[in-house]
């Protein structure tokens, strides 16, 4: 089964009160999931990770074999597809645990996008940062 992740983390302040957000749709455009939590303290980057991984994990368990992952962390993007190294000490567990992740999911894509096309995993993000619960 194929699913595409739109995810995103945000912190306000770098580091300061953070959230994440990711939204799920099935190969039909479906919503199946929608993601948005409170992290507490983080950066940016590390936001950016953690909606991806709950993002990832969510797909898993909902059966998928197959995603399309939509960034609009540059970063994050360019270090998964090993285009940059992961240099951050904080950043680097959680690039293990994508590509930990990675290992149940037959094929897979990440693309960076426009934050203009990430608009509903922003608005999960930001939902949560406001709730800070």
């Amino acid at each position: 089964m194929k699913l595409i992740i739109h995810s995103d983390g945000g912190a306000r302040g770098n580091p300061g009160p953070a959230g994440i957000g990711a939204i799920i749709h099935n190969e039909e455009g479906k919503v199946v999931a929608e993601i948005s939590q409170y992290l507490g303290e983080a950066t940016n980057n590390q936001a950016e990770y953690k909606a991806l991984i709950a993002g990832l994990e969510k797909a898993v368990a909902l059966g998928a074999d197959n995603v399309d992952c939509f960034l609009d962390s540059e970063l994050a993007v360019k270090q998964i597809n090993r285009e940059y190294k992961v240099k951050n000490k904080e950043l680097a567990p959680l690039f293990l645990n994508v590509c930990n992740l990675l290992t149940k999911i037959k094929n897979y894509r990440f693309i960076h996008v426009p934050r203009e096309m990430n608009k509903e995993a922003d608005r999960l993000a930001n939902e949560a940062m406001d709730r800070g619960v």
